[in-house]
């Protein structure tokens, strides 16, 4: 079997790992198994497979990943727009109980929920938006 189909299918293993793993550190292994593919297919020579391999493994590895991973994680949390709806106040339209409801927020109808379980707001009524919920605003009666 030639050198540079062990190095492509360990790429591909080690791709696939990351998708189980999602910590990127096995898909920048397998990039450089990538490039020991390349390497195998130009020079016929172990030695050199093995150091491209852990040279753009380690490069990946202190470049590329970090980076990856800042980006991944700004995506977490509510969106600008759902955190500016957060204390606002809304128009109830139909009915606010624990599995029903329809409030008027910012000019769009919005599905909502009372932030207490027992509470029921009726159409007509002015509530305050405590969170948004997906896409559901969770919301109270202001006194």
């Amino acid at each position: 079997m030639p050198v540079w189909l062990l190095w492509l299918i360990a790429a591909v293993g080690l791709a696939g790992a990351e998708a189980l793993t999602g910590d990127l550190f096995l898909l920048m292994l397998s990039g450089g198994a990538l490039a020991a593919v390349g390497s195998s297919l130009l020079f016929d020579n172990f030695v050199v497979d093995g150091v491209v391999f852990a040279v753009v493994s380690i490069l990946l590895l202190v470049l590329v990943r970090p980076a990856l991973r800042r980006r991944f994680a700004a995506g977490t949390g509510l969106p600008d727009f759902a955190k500016a709806l957060e204390g606002k106040s809304a128009l109830v339209l139909d009915r606010v109980a624990r599995h029903e409801g329809q409030v008027k927020l910012d000019g769009e109808v919005w599905t909502a929920r009372p932030l207490s379980d027992d509470d029921v707001y009726e159409p007509g009524d002015h509530v305050t938006v405590v969170r948004i919920d997906g896409a559901t605003a969770v919301v109270f009666k202001s006194v």
